[in-house]
């Protein structure tokens, strides 16, 4: 129906309307003859058996007209031991160039939160070992943590190092979501 950018709305025959989270698959071949392959994510039910959906890679290339798969479940990224010093895309594929990811386990991106009876209501203070975090804006024992500021001053560093005396204090896993990074 419509491409703007990495925003697709997307048309169905009647009864075959995909679900919200659904991924969505556009293969083909641009005018130039060049491979497609194209993940998206239902994101609206627009109505008129339309859907938006939003594109997980690049969309040059995409023209109306062209086929639209619904898989018909959410993306799903692999999890487990194997994926322990790997790193992924947002479709869970490997971009470090050592090889696919031997599990056969994958979750769904998209999961409900676990309920409020299984979270452990304790507040304690997170221990970082970086001494100005814990002593001017302590994290919070089982909280999420995010770091906002400009480029250049030191958030990936920052992270790093809180990384690294994770591991050497407490022994847990750390992950790293680098949103936005190069």
């Amino acid at each position: 129906d419509q491409i703007i950018g990495p925003v697709l709305d997307v048309t169905f025959p009647p009864g075959k309307l995909p679900y919200i989270y659904n991924a969505l698959v556009v293969k083909s071949r641009d005018t130039d003859g060049k491979q497609i392959n194209v993940t998206c994510e239902v994101q609206q039910l627009l109505g008129n058996n339309r859907v938006r959906a939003v594109a997980m890679s690049a969309t040059d290339g995409l023209m109306r007209g062209m086929e639209v798969i619904d898989t018909g479940a959410p993306l799903s990224v692999p999890v487990g031991g194997a994926t322990l010093g790997r790193i992924f895309n947002v479709l869970g594929e490997p971009v470090d160039n050592l090889g696919p990811v031997d599990t056969n386990a994958t979750f769904p991106i998209h999961r409900s939160a676990p309920a409020f009876i299984e979270l452990d209501t304790k507040l304690s203070i997170f221990e970082t070992g970086i001494k100005v975090v814990d002593l001017l804006a302590p994290y919070r024992r089982g909280g999420k943590i995010g770091l906002f500021g400009g480029a250049g001053v030191g958030k990936t560093v920052l992270i790093m190092e809180l990384i690294n005396n994770i591991a050497k204090a407490h022994g847990g896993v750390s992950v790293f979501g680098g949103v936005g990074e190069r």
